[in-house]
């Protein structure tokens, strides 16, 4: 059973990708004859043309970080796998696609500027700097969720943090090798990419601990490598794209061909099938109603806000052509449905009373993709550490790129320039996950809590009204343009009303809390940015736009 509902959903997206990319390509009018940013405003820096696999992989692994994963377990735990997998097919499809097809195409047919520079444009100065806000509030979060969620992981398995410093030196001299010594792609893939599975390996032959450490630190080495961390994104963030976001994120993609192919494998030939319940209930103790709260639970891998930010960021910077966005905008969302199915089966299989269960979900994914990469006769242990490795992986390009783009969005704020701009704007963008890291959470029963545990609801629901916020000023723009939104307007409205509705939800429960006081305040930001483009759209008729 397992099995057939997994290659089902394989289909579906097939079938999705050719013919719902197909009408988004005419509706949004895609021609190569248009030259891109990359190539009109070339950089050597940020904008740079690029090839498809390569720019795939970097668009990818920026999204995807743990969201796919994390989501849809914590989701299914709760409240079922069929309301799970319901949400991320029809959501990848037609909502989280068209949000990021939509952002990336807005983005490069404006000079590859921001989801916030669009909204100054067709909007109002305000909701351009409220946009702006709001998007770095954002960043700040998923800093905050993914440092500590990378930390954990390297805390618990000690080769999975080896197996990452090695690739990122591997990643490292591969983009020299590309850029400085002009060697083939292919050339050079086919020595590098068999690297990436040795630096798995020599992960397992060399476990990183840090017992030489003082012993202040061994007692707190989530917060060494907190540390670590946040200095590894100032530094990444900092650099040419060239030297180690497109690499580091090409090879990475790789692992993720490797992870969705082994999955694939097992769930077809493991005989694996469904024992967790289809559903569970309405209500979860721990985490609300099921309207609205899986909406914002399950957010990378059925629409995500964060997509906008990196489509119109980075991604937009580097396309090479206007038809590598449907393989990129919609068939990347596309992708990373499919992993966040992959995800959902890992729990799907377990029993109800199963101690997994009750695991944080990065060790229920490594677990389960243990279990499924046994079938191909690969020992439990290596491939639960491959599972976590591949999701560590994902994490770190997540960490830099969110990083890279709070910097872009706190200098557009504060119209910062100059050319040690971007080492200030980067380093006031981590001072807050700094603080996180000397600071205990407590839940709502004062048991001390992970940082990312503490903050996910907060992260899902901002996370999911910018996707909103986003599809809000897409349409503002095909509606000023004289463009069908009805296929935007739809999704703008059903993620503004979960994310509003979720948000409330938080506020009652969380009270006078940090929680309750940040959710206030983003409810005000969305608010008064919907009523601005309501003034625009409704009350304050513009002439049609050429762009």
């Amino acid at each position: 059973m397992l099995a057939i509902v997994f290659v089902l959903s394989i289909i579906v997206f097939i079938i999705a990708y050719r013919f719902y990319g197909r009408f988004l390509n005419r509706h949004f009018e895609i021609d190569d004859n248009r030259v891109t940013p990359s190539h009109t405003d070339y950089d050597g820096v940020d904008k740079v043309p690029t090839k498809t696999a390569v720019l795939l992989g970097h668009h990818f692994s920026s999204i995807a970080g743990a969201g796919p994963i994390v989501g849809p377990i914590i989701a299914a735990v709760a409240f079922g796998w069929v309301p799970a997998i319901l949400w991320i097919i029809i959501g990848s499809i037609f909502i989280g696609g068209v949000h990021d097809f939509s952002s990336l195409v807005a983005s490069i047919r404006h000079k590859a500027r921001s989801i916030a520079e669009i909204a100054k444009e067709y909007m109002t100065p305000m909701s351009y700097k409220l946009f702006l806000i709001f998007i770095w509030l954002s960043m700040v979060y998923i800093l905050i969720v993914f440092v500590d969620l990378t930390s954990s992981t390297f805390v618990a398995h000690g080769e999975v943090a080896s197996s990452s410093t090695f690739f990122i030196l591997l990643a490292i001299v591969f983009g020299i090798v590309l850029y400085r010594y002009k060697i083939s792609l292919v050339r050079a893939s086919l020595v590098f990419v068999p690297l990436v599975f040795v630096a798995v390996w020599l992960g397992h032959q060399f476990p990183l601990g840090l017992e030489s450490l003082p012993e202040y630190f061994q007692s707190n080495p989530g917060r060494v490598w907190n540390i670590v961390l946040i200095i590894y994104a100032f530094v990444a963030a900092i650099s040419p794209v060239w030297i180690l976001l497109q690499p580091r994120d090409y090879l990475s993609s790789f692992l993720l061909y490797a992870t969705l192919l082994g999955a694939f494998t097992g769930i077809i030939f493991g005989g694996f099938d469904f024992q967790y319940p289809a559903f569970t209930t309405w209500s979860d103790i721990n985490r609300g109603t099921l309207f609205p709260i899986l909406f914002i639970t399950i957010a990378c891998g059925a629409c995500s806000g964060f997509h906008s930010i990196v489509a119109s960021g980075t991604t937009s910077k580097q396309l090479n052509c206007e038809t590598d966005a449907r393989k990129i905008g919609y068939g990347a969302m596309l992708i990373e449905g499919l992993v966040a199915v992959i995800s959902l089966f890992t729990v799907a299989m377990l029993m109800k009373n199963d101690d997994m269960i009750n695991q944080a979900p990065l060790a229920v994914f490594g677990a389960g993709m243990g279990s499924f990469l046994s079938v191909i006769g690969i020992p439990l242990e290596v491939g639960i550490s491959f599972g976590i490795l591949a999701v560590s992986t994902f994490l770190l390009t997540t960490l830099d790129t969110s990083t890279r783009l709070a910097r872009y969005i706190l200098e557009e704020l504060l119209n910062l320039n100059g050319k040690k701009t971007r080492y200030y704007s980067t380093a006031a963008t981590l001072i807050v996950p700094i603080i996180f890291t000397f600071i205990t959470l407590y839940d709502n029963m004062g048991n001390p809590i992970p940082a990312w545990k503490a903050v996910w609801p907060v992260f899902g629901a901002t996370n999911q009204l910018l996707a909103g916020l986003a599809l809000l000023v897409v349409y503002v723009w095909q509606k000023r343009k004289g463009k069908q939104t009805i296929f935007i307007l739809l999704p703008m409205i059903f993620m503004l009303s979960m994310t509003l509705w979720a948000l409330t939800q938080l506020i009652y429960q969380s009270g006078f809390t940090s929680i309750g006081i940040i959710s206030a305040i983003l409810l005000v930001l969305a608010v008064i940015l919907v009523f601005e483009a309501v003034k625009i759209v409704f009350f304050k008729p513009i002439p049609v736009a050429t762009k």
